[in-house]
């Protein structure tokens, strides 16, 4: 089956995602997209060759397949991030080392956690850290330097 390039002002090879990967910029192609495609392609086929019905119902389940891998996608995106403010929220009283978005080592006791551009952050002090920036976790009152008993 060939397909017709869409040159259209208003076609799906002009409003695909800009969040396309530099691997495959067809993974992101939203199903409005893909639509489109397959629509200018049935307008545009051979009348003297038509698309065959199996060719059809594969496109249509292609389509099917993207919607579910987007809701899939938003659904692990919102689990993780959910995951990550727990376990930023679990750490506040607690003392941490890790490097802020300047690469400035920071210390301290985390007052606070938040989100900020989808990560989750812990505020120390004046300064904030991403979690996956924290290099060292000591428990809520502890130090980071040892007292000497052995418990």
């Amino acid at each position: 089956m060939a397909t017709t390039p869409v040159t259209s002002s208003g076609s799906a090879a002009a409003t695909t995602s800009s969040t396309s990967t530099a691997n495959n910029p067809l993974q992101s192609i939203s199903v409005q997209d893909f639509t489109q495609m397959l629509v200018t392609e049935l307008q545009n086929q051979d009348p003297t060759q038509p698309m065959s019905n199996t060719d059809l119902m594969n496109q249509v389940s292609q389509i099917q397949a993207i919607d579910s891998n987007q809701q899939l996608t938003s659904t692990l995106q919102s689990v993780a991030l959910g995951q990550s403010i727990a376990s930023a929220g679990s750490l506040i009283g607690a003392t941490v080392t890790g490097t802020d978005s300047s690469g400035n080592s920071v210390s301290g006791t985390v007052s606070s956690a938040s989100i900020s551009n989808g990560s989750a952050m812990l505020n120390v002090g004046s300064s904030s850290i991403a979690l996956t920036s924290v290099t060292q976790i000591a428990p809520a009152g502890s130090s980071s330097t040892s007292n000497g008993s052995s418990g």
